[in-house]
């Protein structure tokens, strides 16, 4: 790649297309914290994220050249993430490696020592809520991007946002988190 790094992801998938690898590795650079953290959300282990991570690029890689980007890269590459990720945690404990449970929705966020009162409360929201409260407030993701992310209308993210902010807003032991 030239001296000069386009800053935009667009440009970057462009460049990795033709085959330029350091565009491509400066697009892994930019991206693999917020997708490993991801990863780690929804497999519950760091080796399985670290597994998944990997195979989201590749995944990324088998749509290059011609990508597209509607939203950001990171929306874009959300459902794989989740995909792929519930794809390692069935066969992780097909072959009994790590202890997962088999029945395999989303695990809730780990347990935060320093808010357990939150996480407790997180954990008793469905995954459809508590995985749009995430994508909001953890990965900072819009509502649109929300939307394109899960396939869902926009309509739908903002009820599961509402119902999710209302069902932790009922409860008492979260009363220091909201502006009364």
């Amino acid at each position: 790649m030239t001296a000069s790094i386009p800053l935009d992801d667009q440009s970057l998938v462009d460049a990795a297309g033709r085959g330029d690898p350091g565009a491509f590795e400066t697009l892994y650079r930019r991206h693999r914290d917020t997708l490993v953290r991801l990863a780690r959300r929804f497999t519950g282990s760091d080796d399985l994220a670290l597994d998944v991570l990997q195979e989201t690029f590749v995944y990324l890689l088998s749509k290059l050249p011609g990508l597209r980007l509607t939203a950001r890269l990171t929306t874009f590459l959300y459902p794989a993430v989740k995909n792929l990720s519930i794809a390692a945690r069935r066969k992780a404990a097909r072959l009994g490696g790590d202890d997962l449970p088999r029945d395999l929705p989303a695990p809730p966020p780990p347990a935060d020592d320093r808010h357990p009162d939150l996480a407790e409360a997180l954990k008793n929201l469905s995954e459809e809520h508590r995985e749009t409260l995430l994508m909001r407030f953890v990965d900072g993701m819009s509502l649109e991007e929300i939307a394109a992310a899960l396939d869902v209308p926009l309509g739908t993210v903002k009820s599961r946002l509402h119902n999710a902010l209302a069902s932790l807003r009922a409860d008492d032991r979260l009363n220091k988190y909201f502006e009364r």
